[in-house]
């Protein structure tokens, strides 16, 4: 089944918790994942960030919500427990335990419904997918959506440098990869200016222990390297006596392309238009930070006790 969202959990957790036994939250997630029948693979699936497991993470806030509404309590430190309040609840057998019922309880409401400096901040939202996506998913999914907007406006903006420009883009993102050495090396390495494109090598670490031979194409959308172009590369590199290729297009490669693997011990890696945007934005190439936010927690070890 798919990984339910986070008021989905909210009615099992206060079932589970209905004995009056205090229990571990990993526990808790364990319990509620057999429950719910979820695979290995489903417990094991992160967050679009890759920071943290989603079905543990939508456990962990379906705890925050109904602790905010007074349904649940943590008597210690990594524990939870459920209140007379929840018990409550629980006595009039709701078919299901959402953000909507917890509006009756005046501490969920003040949970919501933050005000600073006079301007209201609500965490309800109309819209049905938010509503059951937890705040760090929101987040996460937001953030995704301006990643690959900023990509395609990268790939799109690149499509229109002249060769010379995409050259030293190409050098300098290799560099900011650890390749090359530095931009002066680098720059010394690779000089041939090809037909809408770059040729050249440039060394695979600092040190200059061995050279990568380098082909870009300054491509523009609809033109799309097939499998001729790498057996040409491929002769490159038998001709320089080279046995590591980097492969760079500015929109894709054919199917054909992409399954093709060197007999020899040749190895190619191949980066189309949507990687190249990628590697830009991982390593600051051509982008610039216009906000950063903290995602910060509770430090329960601080508040231990020696």
């Amino acid at each position: 089944m798919p990984i339910p969202d986070y008021q989905t959990i909210m009615l099992p957790l206060l079932q589970l918790l209905a004995d009056k036994k205090e229990y571990l939250f990993k526990d808790i997630v364990t319990l509620l994942g057999k429950q719910f029948r979820l695979t290995d693979q489903e417990l094991s699936e992160l967050l679009p960030s890759g920071q943290s497991l989603l079905f543990a993470n939508r456990v962990g806030w379906a705890r925050t919500y109904l602790k905010k509404a007074g349904l649940l309590d943590a008597p210690k430190r990594g524990m939870v427990s459920i209140t007379e309040r929840g018990l409550n609840v629980l006595k009039k057998k709701p078919k299901k335990v959402d953000n909507n019922l917890l509006k009756q309880f005046p501490e969920f409401l003040e949970f919501q419904n933050i005000k600073k400096e006079g301007v209201e901040i609500s965490g309800h939202s109309d819209n049905a997918q938010t509503e059951k996506q937890t705040p760090e998913e929101t987040i996460d999914l937001a953030y995704q959506n301006i990643r690959q907007s900023l990509a395609q406006e990268l790939i799109d903006t690149v499509r229109r440098l002249s060769p010379t420009f995409f050259e030293r883009l190409v050098v300098e993102l290799l560099v900011k990869m650890g390749y090359g050495g530095s931009i002066k090396d680098a720059g010394r390495a690779i000089g041939k200016t090809g037909d809408e494109g770059i040729d050249g090598t440039i060394k695979e670490d600092k040190l200059g222990l061995d050279i990568i031979y380098i082909q870009a194409k300054l491509w523009q959308a609809g033109n799309i390297v097939g499998r001729p172009e790498l057996h040409k590369f491929v002769g490159a590199l038998a001709g320089q006596g080279a046995k590591k290729g980097i492969f760079i297009t500015t929109f894709s490669f054919s199917k054909d392309a992409l399954n093709y693997a060197p007999k020899n011990e040749t190895k190619i890696v191949l980066i189309d238009g949507v990687q190249l945007a990628q590697l830009m934005i991982d390593y600051n190439l051509g982008v610039s930070v216009q906000r950063a936010y903290e995602i910060k927690r509770l430090d329960n070890d601080y508040f231990e006790e020696a």
